[in-house]
Parts: C-alpha cells; structure tokens; sequence
C-alpha cells in the first residue's frame, strides 16, 4: 500500500496550489484521509482532513476557510487547494490515512512522502 502526494512548489504570499495524493494497494475503503504538515524546528500539525463516512471535512483553525479538502473514491485520492498562502504555510505537506484511528499522526496507517511548499512574501 502506497500514498503518493504531489504538486507542491514555490508561491508569492497570496497564491495558490493544489496538492493531490494518490494511494495504491488498497482500496482505501472505510479510511478517513489526513493532511498533515510540518514546518522545520516543528511538530507536524493537522492541516484537514475528510472521513469516510459522509465526507465530511474538518480543518485546524489556522487554515481560516482558505484550504478546501476533497476526495475521489473511484480514485483513492484525496485533494488539497490552498488559496491565499501565507509564508506561514510553508512547510512539508503530508497525506495520511486511517482506519477508524484518531486524527493524530501516530494514528494514521499509512503516509505519504511529502511535498514541499514554499510561500515568499
């Protein structure tokens, strides 16, 4: 089983990416999908993410109605477009997903590999 996250990059303060993770190996059925990020010197940090049941999203407070989570179940992806990034935002972004675990990072059954975002002001 394989997540595999992608289209991070370098961005002015104010713009946008979409970041996409694809998992493979399973069918994913039944898991909650996470984002997670970590910022160097920090912990990694809930960003959003969409359960299973119902699709409904949740996002940590700093993410102030910016970020929109999605999922394709036919696909075994999630999506992640972040809209007015702030330098804070920088930082490796991490899928994750669990079955039935809380949304914490030492819950999550499977990860990602990262990708790097880089927002200038």
């Amino acid at each position: 089983v394989q997540l595999q996250a992608s289209g991070g990059g370098a961005v002015q303060a104010g713009g946008s990416l979409r970041l996409s993770c694809e998992g493979s190996g399973s069918t994913f059925r039944g898991y909650d999908w996470l984002w997670f990020r970590q910022a160097p010197g920090k912990e990694r940090a809930i960003v959003c993410g969409i359960m299973w049941s119902g699709g409904n999203v949740h996002c940590a407070t700093f993410v102030k109605g910016r970020f929109t989570m999605s999922r394709d179940n036919a696909r075994s992806a999630v999506y992640l477009e972040m809209n007015n990034l702030e330098p804070e935002d920088a930082a490796v972004y991490y899928c994750a997903a669990t079955l039935g675990g809380t949304w914490v990072p030492s819950s999550m059954h499977y990860w990602g590999k990262g990708t790097l975002v880089t927002v200038s002001s």
